[in-house]
């Protein structure tokens, strides 16, 4: 099964990884693993005044705070996985993602801000949930 592991480096990141170790069927080398992160984008006027390979450097740096603790996650149980960052905002990217490369589930956690329906899941779940064909586990 190819499983998108989308990601932010929150608690919720966190409750995420524990409920795959809780969930054997979830975890295993017979999977194929994608983890994926989007940072957000610098505000254009600032971007534009950056050199190219400043921000480039800016942005992996970010991702990489983010993919660290979940590389030696995966390292720690023998588990290979792709990781990747995109620019941009973090629902499109997953969904993007979720149907380039026909992956057979998605797997994130949820969080509640904003009104009553982000309450319950979190906007970048609520956005991935209406836009993708991929099934989808969140985790709460």
């Amino acid at each position: 099964m190819k499983i998108l592991a989308a990601v932010d480096g929150s608690p919720y990141t966190k409750r995420m990884l524990a409920y795959l170790v809780a969930h054997d069927e979830w975890l295993g080398a017979q999977h194929e693993y994608t983890v994926l992160h989007a940072v957000p984008p610098l505000p254009p006027r600032a971007a534009a005044v950056i050199e190219r390979d400043t921000l480039r450097s800016y942005y992996d740096d970010e991702a990489e705070k983010v993919f660290k603790p979940i590389r030696a996650f995966f390292e720690k149980r023998g588990l290979k996985a792709k990781f990747e960052s995109k620019v941009g905002p973090p629902a499109e990217a997953v969904v993007a993602r979720a149907a380039k490369d026909n992956f057979d589930l998605i797997v994130m956690g949820s969080r509640g801000h904003g009104s009553f329906v982000n309450l319950v899941l979190g906007s970048v779940a609520t956005k991935v949930l209406s836009e993708t064909q991929v099934p989808v586990l969140l985790i709460r």
